[in-house]
């Protein structure tokens, strides 16, 4: 898992079938500070999460299993919305 910002949302009029009706989202992933740690990706977002929030995702063949059916065709997740980080 990893932290993000969401930065934008994704539009797309045809899309895999089991994937109607799922929102997608442009992350920029973060570290701990909030600082961009590569590059911005698009993942579902199964928490309704808005513009400017601070989220955490999964990636890889586990963001598949965060949908109704399983093993749909996703490379990242919302998996939650963060209210706060602390680093000791």
């Amino acid at each position: 898992m990893f932290l993000g910002k969401v930065i934008g949302t994704v539009v797309a009029t045809r899309k895999y079938d089991d994937l109607e009706g799922v929102k997608f989202l442009i992350i920029q992933p973060v570290n701990h500070r909030h600082k961009p740690i590569r590059e911005p990706l698009i993942a579902v977002d199964t928490m309704r999460a808005g513009p400017g929030e601070l989220v955490f995702l999964e990636d890889g063949r586990e963001a598949s299993f965060t949908l109704d059916k399983s093993f749909v065709p996703v490379d990242a997740a919302v998996v939650g919305i963060v209210d706060s980080v602390y680093v000791d």
